[in-house]
């Protein structure tokens, strides 16, 4: 039989999946994407690698004592055991049944990260919160990893309203393209970042939008420690800046801009509350008896912080004052310590400009961090499976759930509250790896240990799969039938199966419907359908809400014969807070002010110390010098390889790697000072732990910092280092942003770096593609 070409969607885009003898040999970009996404290189490997779950397992330690603590949880030298399907559902549903009775259903976490499928019905993170719901709850996490700190923050000094505008629908490239003459980026504007969406896109537009905006005569300016951090082809401007000083270099501008007479007062005035406070810090301030107890935020005192020279600081505020500029912050730049500050630094210093509201001007926080942002809306919605009503009303933020298991009852701040921990017993994950997003994975791996029971459903042993008791096998997305599309998509598309399942993986509506009826909320959780009905059920609901605004789109059946249907009511939107900027007054933000609130008083009377009521410089624990034990900063950026840690056995993940490890990109002056060379293999540690990594010499990377990706699977086997394959985030502090939003702070770290091995050196093996012990495969 010749092989066939199946269509389907991830986060990283829409492609064909080359099927032959029931195996996917091959993947094929489509046509009409104008940049398709090498990512997909990965997913024939993947598809069917030794790493798949194929059986359900359960851990033998677990099976043989009963749930409770156990701080072997999470040993590489482990054993499992494969068992029915029946049994493992028997002993599951019994074990939530026993902690929501014992304990409440408070006591269960229900973790996901929503990374899992691009589907909008098998979609892991909808199903296991419509699960646990259906059977009375659980302890849910608030806020992301990805921008924690802006969720948080923005809803206090925009509303929310405006500040979920800002995080997903900013100007369009169409209107960057027509209206704005200068871009100025810190974090960059990285093209890898674009190539992946929550839902994926039907095409890459981000990355061509950027040149065609260059070509029409639109200047960027990225200040960023790495160079290529932007595309080469759009004649960036690139500005070196130290790791976590951009904060140091946004109030050296506003100096310029107050002292210059360049800040547009007039709106100052009319539209923000608070900006005489700011003026006054960047100024220095000044006391009742005129003295100036402050420290005056200059260009010189910035170009101290972060190493931009004070003239370039100085020229840089004069253009942005002349020409239609916009102000871009990316995700990245506030996930380090005090990250709110970036974020309210660089919304202020766009009102300083008094563009925002104008098209293509202002203030945004996303280009270059993900694949729609910029790429247009879709107000009539999504199909979506409905979660279903939370009885537990207990949360964590997203990343204090090592906290939250090591620490039942611990006191923190959120938000403006004193909060404390709920007393977990039972998490239960599907569709995510903690032990790829968090910080400090040895203490993660503590905190793993204090559960009682640790549920995983997995398509792959990932590190959190093998810090799991109870272990569910699920199907793949090229495994069953779905739904794609996200916001601001070209197209609503389906997702057809291309192969079988592997081994007995199932569908995780399937493991949830069974689990459901044994705990007697089958029908809560199914509504009386199948997998194949909610699917054709959500598509024709969605259908619906779209015929009331009078637009007409294809039944379900011609839709799934056709494969596709164009996205209905799609727009480019234009100018953020434009309505606003109009008339203050009738279109005034849901903030106490009504104003952009440069100064919270609501903030402020929260008393954080590391978050005061406006933007300050602090600086973290990545600012200092090069003398110190960890000398050098590290950027843990997100991969160009992989999305995430996803399907890092690929072949286009693993074509980066440096002797199978995950490649540390260093400055040659830097290389040379620690006897280092393309190839070599060293040992990078920080405070908290250590691990292998493959040396590139590369001079995109500013002297003093090294960088390395995110993603690279955690390999805790080799007792020389805490993992041997080179993963950062065993190298990174787990501590929040700030007491406000309990933000990630995983970008920066320092580190020291010493030559572990050369090319012709024997290493210890890599072992994170290897089954655990017990588990036998297909």
């Amino acid at each position: 039989m010749a092989a066939t070409s199946h269509p389907t969607s991830a986060h990283w885009g829409s492609y064909q999946v080359v099927v032959d003898g029931g195996r996917v040999v091959g993947v094929r970009p489509n046509q009409e994407d104008p940049a398709h996404s090498p990512i997909m290189q990965n997913v024939p490997a993947a598809q069917h690698h030794t790493t798949r779950v194929a059986r359900p397992t359960v851990r033998r330690r677990w099976l043989d004592h009963g749930p409770g603590p156990d701080p072997r949880r999470g040993d590489p030298e482990d054993d499992y055991v494969e068992v029915e399907w029946e049994t493992v559902l028997d002993l599951l549903a019994r074990e939530l049944d026993r902690v929501r009775t014992e304990h409440g259903n408070r006591a269960i976490y229900g973790g996901s990260y929503g990374w899992g499928s691009a589907g909008r019905l098998h979609h892991a993170q909808s199903l296991v919160h419509r699960f646990l719901n259906s059977i009375g709850g659980y302890t849910r996490s608030r806020t992301t990893y990805s921008h924690g700190a802006i969720e948080v923050l923005f809803p206090r000094i925009l509303g929310t309203p405006i500040a979920n505008r800002m995080l997903h629908r900013a100007p369009s490239w169409t209107q960057i393209r027509e209206h704005t003459e200068l871009l100025v980026s810190f974090g960059g504007l990285r093209v890898s970042n674009t190539w992946n969406t929550s839902g994926g896109r039907a095409a890459q537009t981000a990355g061509p939008s950027m040149r065609a905006a260059s070509d029409a005569g639109v200047q960027y300016v990225s200040l960023s420690p790495l160079r290529d951090d932007m595309p080469d082809d759009v004649k960036a401007e690139w500005v070196p800046v130290r790791p976590g000083t951009d904060t140091a270099v946004m109030l050296g501008l506003m100096h310029v801009l107050f002292t210059e007479d360049l800040a547009d007062t007039e709106f100052l005035d009319r539209y923000t509350e608070g900006a005489d406070v700011v003026r006054s810090y960047v100024l220095g301030g000044r006391d009742e008896q005129g003295n100036r107890p402050g420290m005056a935020r200059t260009p010189e005192w910035a170009e101290r912080v972060s190493g931009v020279p004070a003239a370039e600081i100085r020229e840089l505020a004069r253009r942005m004052a002349e020409k239609r500029t916009l102000v871009n912050v990316g995700w990245s730049v506030q996930r380090a310590r005090y990250g709110e500050q970036p974020l309210w630094a660089g919304l202020a210093l766009a009102c300083c400009l008094g563009q925002v509201g104008l098209p293509g001007t202002g203030f945004a926080c996303g280009y270059g961090s993900i694949g729609n942002y910029g790429g247009g809306s879709t107000p009539l919605g999504l199909p979506r499976l409905p979660q279903g009503d939370n009885a537990v009303s207990e949360f964590i933020p997203v990343t204090r759930i090592a906290d939250a298991l090591l620490h039942p009852g611990g006191a923190y701040r959120f938000d403006g509250e004193d909060r404390r921990y709920p007393d977990l017993r039972l998490v239960y994950w599907a569709g995510g790896n903690p032990f790829h997003h968090h910080q400090d994975l040895k203490r993660l791996t503590k905190a793993f240990g204090r559960a009682e029971t640790v549920v995983v459903n997995e398509t792959h042993w990932t590190a959190t799969a093998r810090h799991a008791d109870i272990v569910i096998p699920a199907t793949t997305t090229l495994e069953r039938d779905d739904i794609a599309a996200s916001r601001g998509d070209l197209s609503v598309r389906t997702m057809p199966r291309a192969v079988a399942p592997h081994g007995q993986a199932r569908d995780e509506y399937d493991t949830f419907a069974a689990l459901a009826e044994r705990l007697g909320a089958g029908e809560r959780f199914t509504e009386g359908r199948t997998s194949s009905q909610w699917l054709r059920h959500i598509y024709e609901q969605w259908r619906s809400m779209v015929a009331r605004k009078d637009i007409e789109v294809p039944p379900f059946e011609t839709f799934w014969n056709e494969g596709r249907v164009e996205m209905p009511a799609r727009v480019e939107d234009e100018a953020l807070m434009g309505e606003f900027r109009a008339d203050p007054d009738r279109n005034a933000l849901r903030t106490p002010s009504g104003r952009i609130e440069l100064f919270s008083s609501t903030i402020d009377s929260f008393g954080d110390e590391d978050c005061p009521g406006h933007p300050v410089w602090f600086a973290g624990p990545s600012v200092g010098d090069r003398t110190g034990e960890f000398p050098l900063v590290m950027v843990a950026n997100q991969p160009s390889g992989r999305l995430h840690s996803q399907q890092d056995m690929g072949a286009h993940s693993r074509s980066q790697k440096v002797r199978d490890r995950g490649p540390l990109r260093l400055h040659p002056d830097d290389a040379a000072g620690h006897g280092v060379v393309d190839g070599d293999v060293v040992r990078l540690s920080s405070a908290v732990g250590s691990c292998l990594a493959g040396v590139v010499v590369s001079d995109a990377v500013s002297p003093g910092v090294v960088q390395l990706s995110t993603g690279t699977w955690y390999d805790p086997s080799s007792p020389d280092v805490d993992c041997a394959h080179g993963n950062p985030n065993v190298l990174t502090e787990d501590v929040g942003t700030s007491g406000l939003s309990q933000g990630c702070t995983g970008q920066l770290t320092r580190v020291r770096l010493e030559r572990f091995a050369d090319p012709d050196d024997a290493l210890p093996p890599v072992r994170a593609f290897e089954p655990p012990h017990g588990v036998t495969g297909v």
